[in-house]
């Protein structure tokens, strides 16, 4: 246990020391917070939408990833304009990321049934090392620690999301510019690099009328990211009732994969409340709880303008 707990460590000192790939943070229930991946997304739920998750992953390790998310978006009285925004808050081990984005859309119509919505996303990144980390007696004179500053750095995110009241498709990178957070020399004179990249992101998913009261969706999200390996979330869930979601999903890459169980329940026309629950697939599995997922979705309901129920 201890043997696991020091290379988790020494995992994360190594991605300050010598240079990382920071990617977005990853969630199971992925299809309820797209905003945060694709900003062609604001507004296409016809209804102001706001979307809180909490993530904690590897539970039982110290330093373990936890994340939260608040994200909000609207249509606007033009109900082919969209906006919407969103604050991201991203742990690990002794490295910080708070991400605080706008976004817009616009909305056409491709068909008698189909619509696509083009999306632009701008805002702020924040990259920081706990006090811990940076007082530590091995790190105080680490020049590459030194060299990574608490500091907002700017960026844009483009999107594309084609869909009908049955399906979508979304593609998408959140993040176009690359941003190094080391920009200082450590005492060698060597430059380490802390990299945001720019990630890429297909999104779909499909809804099936099993019969009156079920319905099907699986749902599908591919990222790629340069310099990490490819990752795929797959989850199926089915809908009982208009009001209880059961499902399962599965997330796999060159890494590591894991299992989920979902579980979403409609409390009222307004407010939507799921949980979810992910195993690992690896030998981590012995040392840890696993993950938890919570969401909570509260929607603003207009009668004349909500045509149809959403399922995504």
């Amino acid at each position: 246990m201890k043997l696991i707990k020091k290379y988790i460590v020494a995992l994360a000192l190594l991605s300050c020391t010598i240079g990382f790939t920071q990617q977005l943070p990853q969630f199971t229930q992925y299809m309820y917070n797209t905003i945060s991946i694709n900003p062609a997304y604001a507004g296409s739920r016809e209804t102001l939408s706001v979307v809180g998750l909490h993530r904690s992953q590897w539970v039982g390790f110290k330093g373990g990833p936890t994340t939260q998310t608040l994200s909000i978006n609207t249509p606007l009285k033009n109900e082919k304009v969209g906006v919407g925004i969103s604050f991201i808050n991203d742990k690990l081990g002794y490295e910080e990321f708070s991400y605080l984005y706008a976004d817009f859309s616009y909305t056409i119509n491709t068909g008698e049934k189909t619509k696509l919505a083009f999306g632009l996303k701008g805002g702020f990144t924040q990259y920081s090392l706990n006090n811990e980390l940076r007082g530590h007696e091995s790190t105080i004179h680490d020049g590459s620690i030194y060299g990574v500053e608490d500091r907002w750095n700017p960026n844009i995110g483009v999107g594309v999301f084609w869909h009908t009241q049955k399906w979508y498709i979304g593609v998408s990178a959140p993040r176009v510019l690359t941003t190094n957070y080391n920009d200082k020399n450590n005492s060698s004179g060597i430059q380490y690099e802390a990299l945001e990249r720019i990630s890429y992101y297909v999104t779909g998913g499909y809804v099936f009328n099993l019969s009156d009261n079920t319905k099907f969706k699986p749902a599908a999200l591919i990222k790629a990211t340069n310099g990490a390996p490819l990752s795929y979330d797959l989850t199926a869930n089915f809908l009982f009732n208009e009001k209880l979601w059961l499902g399962a999903s599965y997330r796999i890459n060159n890494y590591t994969s894991a299992l989920g169980a979902l579980v979403d329940f409609q409390v009222s026309k307004e407010i939507r409340i799921g949980y979810t629950y992910e195993y690992p697939m690896s030998d981590i599995n012995s040392y840890t709880g696993g993950t938890h997922e919570v969401l909570l979705m509260f929607e603003v309901f207009k009668i004349k303008r909500i045509k149809s129920p959403r399922y995504f």
